[in-house]
């Protein structure tokens, strides 16, 4: 319960943490400062990790964390346009992302092979030596750029919007209103305009899913005997495989339509955090290990990344330029209650019922979303297809 009410936390300072930093970013106009400022602010966290004996004082600044650690995501995906001409902002954001993920890889095998070796607790401080690494390296490397952008130009191109999302999957342009929330699931009852509220639905109930599923996947593992460098070296492999599959994942949607990728990516991801409820309630030991390292990296990797790219640029799609503010505001509110309620339930399921009827659950809200997924119509709007990028010379 303790574990749950702690992602719950850091899920509910993330929404705060990313109306502030946000509207720093637009309101202060600099980039420099606002990176080197939130790893520096990393690092003492990490530092004070290793002093923390108590679960609340771990929540305090896992809470800390959350607030802290966004402040780096906009500048930095700004900075990509502000620097690169227009024609190479698709392959510098390829890169960035393919930066983002070596370098968490890396730090999960780090993780792996230093909790054989050392007690956990240790971990926070390589961590914290690399963070403040990150900040020196950002204070020699980084510029400031001669045209400074406005963060709704990550909202016009594709690229941009997707990298955004999926280092941070919360934009608020402007805060939502209840009028916003309206105006979003108003059209729900007819079926000409229920497209947006349905699409909405789905990924909320996938936020909840993925808040159940993750926030006991770690202590399950633990609790079945895992050792703490297995426990890890799960987690890595779903990060391999991600890792991996975004690479893929793009070409794939391309070739299909919108809703039919996501219902692939949902069904598969269902069925994986089902086997492993199963698995968990059956298997023990050796049995238990290959089961999850097998259906977990392939739910939050080939799944995660074939949903992801789907139902984004659906959301990319229906945004209209108008209305792209409240939009994205009603969705990122969705995405960040989701995230939290999920936790929250996760701790107190996991107690009371067990893991197995944790996981269980989070196959059937995925389950759900799918069938809510299924509800949309094929339209030029929410199944356009992706588009290539052209004109880049390397």
């Amino acid at each position: 319960i303790d574990i749950g009410l702690a992602f719950t936390l850091f899920s509910v300072a993330s929404i705060p943490a990313a109306i502030v930093w946000g509207f720093a970013t637009d309101h202060f106009n600099v980039r420099k400062p606002m990176i080197i400022a939130s790893y520096l602010g990393v690092a003492l966290l990490l530092i004070l990790f290793f002093f923390a004996r108590t679960t609340y004082e771990v929540t305090l600044l896992y809470i800390a964390f959350s607030f802290i650690s966004s402040a780096s995501v906009t500048p930095l995906n700004l900075l990509i346009m502000e620097m690169q001409q227009k024609s190479c902002w698709a392959i510098a954001f390829a890169r960035l992302s393919m930066m983002l993920s070596m370098g968490t890889t890396l730090g999960l095998f780090l993780s792996v092979v230093w909790v054989d070796l050392f007690p956990l607790r240790f971990l926070v401080l390589p961590l914290a030596i690399l963070t403040v690494s990150s900040a020196m390296l950002s204070s020699i490397l980084i510029k400031e750029p001669a045209f400074l952008f406005e963060r709704r130009m990550l909202l016009l191109h594709r690229a941009s919007f997707h990298e955004r999302l999926k280092a941070l999957p919360l934009i608020f342009l402007k805060i939502p209103g209840t009028s916003d929330f309206k105006k979003a699931f108003r059209g729900i009852r007819n079926e000409l305009t229920r497209e947006l509220p349905l699409l909405y639905l789905s990924i909320f109930a996938f936020y909840i899913s993925g808040g159940i599923f993750n926030t006991s996947l770690a202590p399950a593992l633990y609790v079945s005997n895992f050792p703490e460098s297995q426990v890890f070296l799960v987690i890595l492999m779903g990060m391999v495989v991600q890792s991996i599959s975004f690479v893929f994942s793009g070409k794939y949607v391309e070739k299909r339509s919108l809703i039919g990728a996501s219902l692939v990516g949902l069904v598969l991801r269902s069925i994986c955090y089902a086997i492993i409820g199963i698995s968990v309630l059956l298997l023990a030991g050796a049995w238990l290990l290959l089961s999850t390292l097998i259906f977990y990296p392939m739910a939050a990797g080939i799944a995660y990344a074939m949903y992801y790219t789907a139902s984004n640029t659906m959301v990319f799609n229906t945004i209209g330029e108008k209305s792209h503010g409240s939009s994205l505001g009603v969705y990122s509110a969705i995405v960040g209650i989701a995230s939290a309620l999920g936790s929250f339930i996760s701790g107190f399921v996991s107690f009371y019922l067990g893991y197995h009827i944790t996981f269980i659950l989070a196959a059937l809200l995925l389950a759900f979303s799918a069938f809510l997924t299924s509800m949309l119509k094929v339209s030029a709007t929410t199944d356009r297809r992706l588009q290539g990028y052209h004109g880049c010379q390397r």
